[in-house]
């Protein structure tokens, strides 16, 4: 199995959302987040040709970004799932990952906990090896077990390495 992780886009400041009221899990993307996304998507795509599954924080901001990589890809399988929100651990994901049976999955989520599920899949420690910029993507391969620690790390991008890849 492959699996592609993406760090959500760039979204609205959290202190100017917090003064509407709203839960910080509605926080929408800017419109450049948006415009520069798409731009990502299209870099990943030229790289990752194929994802089976899509899957997204429930969190406004993840659910977005997957939106615009399914725009880009056309009509990919998505789901939401809790085992992808900033409170989950690396072992909730790990569990829901096993389950799954395709052969490249695509999965958007938040810092740090995003980086923490890196970490835990290459190492099978929890201790952060990598921090995600919004928009950025890693590729990991498990050649065979879906565990802690089995992961292979095939390549890790900027979101402006991967735009790069879109012209």
């Amino acid at each position: 199995m492959k699996l592609l992780l993406i760090r959500h886009a760039i979204a609205e400041e959290r202190e100017d959302f917090g003064k509407t009221g709203k839960d910080d899990r509605l926080r929408p993307l800017t419109d450049e987040g948006r415009k520069k996304m798409k731009q990502v998507a299209r870099g990943l795509q030229e790289i990752v040709p194929e994802i089976d599954l899509l899957a997204t924080s429930p969190l406004t901001r993840a659910a977005q970004t997957g939106a615009i990589v399914d725009t880009v890809y056309g009509g990919l399988k998505e789901v939401e799932i809790d085992e992808l929100s900033p409170e989950s651990t690396p072992n909730d994901f790990l569990r829901w990952l096993r389950k799954q049976k395709v052969g490249c999955l695509a999965a958007v989520g938040h810092e740090p906990s995003i980086s923490l599920i890196l970490s835990w899949l290459l190492t099978g420690s929890e201790r952060r090896i990598f921090s995600f910029r919004k928009g950025g993507a890693c590729l990991l391969d498990f050649p065979d077990e879906v565990g802690a620690g089995t992961a292979t790390l095939v390549w890790a991008l900027t979101p402006a390495q991967l735009r790069e890849l879109a012209d």
